[in-house]
């Protein structure tokens, strides 16, 4: 699975987050994680961080829970943890609900990433912290091997992330959460994966923050079968430069300029956390509030609603590469009482994933329950803004530039199509590649 943010010169103190990249040596461990960042000084703990959430007023969130709030639903976030006492998770965080088999330090966070993941979908925003996009769901934590503590016998006693997908699908969650990402693939992991969504969960993870790469990559399980692939996009509706892009990019979700944790203190937001991780958290609050309203619809059907309704200007038969079908708008389906969904087990990426998942018994990939004896590390997908001082990573390192917009557009609010990538100073919607089967 897969915090870097930027720097404000009078009030910022200077850490770096680092998660490692995948790796596929015998005895490697599935997880990384090493806690750095670029935080806000203890003075400025006060500010309302809810007012740099850009990207609620668009996406008229008030509108949006006047109808869902995600009540019901409830998200699997598997990263680097969840801390349950942050004023805006009290009560949020189902930790009755954690499998024994992950559930060891669930609920501590040395890094911040996960709390922060968790506070995007499911905050409840009290004591002014960090707004969710669905505050009425709730969260289940499952905190996975980190492998820049490898050597650690607590780190040892964690789940890797073919585990925690397992143990994810047989809990309750609609949703799993994934903002982590890898070098693969791995085929324990898309067994896991593929048992996951046979039992009707919708698996949404980050692509990477390789855009600025040479021989950029999205990573897994971004690119394996069934899981829908996330990039981040900025207030104007363009793709950030540091969002990887691929033929596995489904979806874009805002993923850059606000705050967050920064670290394991939680004293303190950050300023501008900027990542595909975020994107990740924000669609998976998309989607808690759309399968809140329509509780009897199928994975199929939410996940066609996201795709359906995104905000494009290009063929929806023609994805992108870098945006995917579009922007998510969640208020476009909330707001339309006779939306129809579809069928309930035709899979709106059937031809991406190569069939309908739900129409195969979930048996079919238990034979490989078994987890990888060759482990896998895992990478928050957070990048630091330029001039933070540190490069994180997902799927490998990169280093973001603050995008040179800082408009407020309403390509969301007012139901506009998303702005196409700019490539080269000019806007091209690129079409994707198919997943290789």
């Amino acid at each position: 699975m897969k915090s870097g943010i930027s720097r404000r010169a009078e009030q910022a103190t200077v850490h770096r987050a680092r998660w490692g990249r995948r790796a596929r040596a015998a005895a490697a461990v599935v997880g990384a994680l090493a806690a750095t960042t670029v935080g806000l000084a203890p003075s400025a703990a006060a500010v309302d961080v809810q007012s740099k959430q850009w990207y609620l007023g668009p996406m008229q969130a008030e509108k949006m829970w006047k109808v869902s709030t995600g009540k019901g639903v409830k998200v699997a976030v598997i990263d680097s943890g969840v801390n349950a006492n942050t004023s805006s998770l009290k009560g949020q965080v189902l930790t009755d609900d954690v499998p024994k088999s992950v559930a060891y330090r669930a609920t501590d966070d040395n890094a911040g990433h996960g709390t922060t993941m968790a506070e995007l979908i499911a905050g409840t925003g009290a004591g002014g912290g960090l707004k969710g996009l669905a505050p009425g769901a709730k969260i289940i934590p499952i905190h996975i091997k980190l492998e820049d503590r490898k050597d650690d016998a607590e780190n040892r006693k964690m789940p890797d992330s073919t585990t925690a997908i397992r143990a994810a699908a047989d809990t309750d969650a609609k949703i799993i959460s994934m903002s982590f990402g890898a070098e693969g693939p791995d085929s324990y992991e898309q067994a896991a994966i593929n048992y996951a969504a046979s039992k009707g969960k919708l698996l949404i993870a980050s692509v990477g923050n390789d855009g600025q790469k040479s021989g950029d990559t999205i990573g897994y399980p971004a690119s394996d079968d069934y899981v829908v692939g996330v990039a981040s996009i900025d207030a104007s509706g363009t793709a950030s430069k540091f969002s990887s892009h691929g033929g596995y990019v489904d979806l874009s979700a805002p993923g850059q300029n606000f705050p967050g944790w920064c670290d394991a203190k939680f004293r303190s937001y950050c300023d501008n956390m900027n990542g595909t991780s975020s994107a990740t958290a924000i669609t998976s609050g998309s989607a808690a509030l759309i399968w809140s309203a329509h509780p009897d619809w199928t994975v199929n059907q939410v996940t066609r609603a996201l795709i359906d309704t995104a905000g494009r200007s290009w063929p929806k038969n023609k994805p992108s590469t870098y945006l995917g079908y579009g922007a998510i708008r969640p208020r476009t389906v909330l707001a339309n009482p006779n939306y129809n969904p579809g069928p309930p087990n035709v899979d709106p990426l059937r031809k991406e994933n190569g069939g309908d998942v739900l129409a195969k018994s979930a048996s079919s990939s238990s034979s490989s329950h078994s987890t990888s004896p060759s482990a896998s590390a895992s990478t928050p997908s957070q990048a630091p803004e330029k001039g933070s001082g540190g490069a994180t990573s997902a799927a490998g390192s990169s280093t973001e530039s603050s995008s040179d917009s800082n408009s407020n557009t309403l390509w969301i609010a007012l139901g506009a199509i998303a702005a196409v990538v700019v490539i080269g100073g000019g806007g091209l919607a690129v079409m994707r590649a198919r997943r290789a089967k």
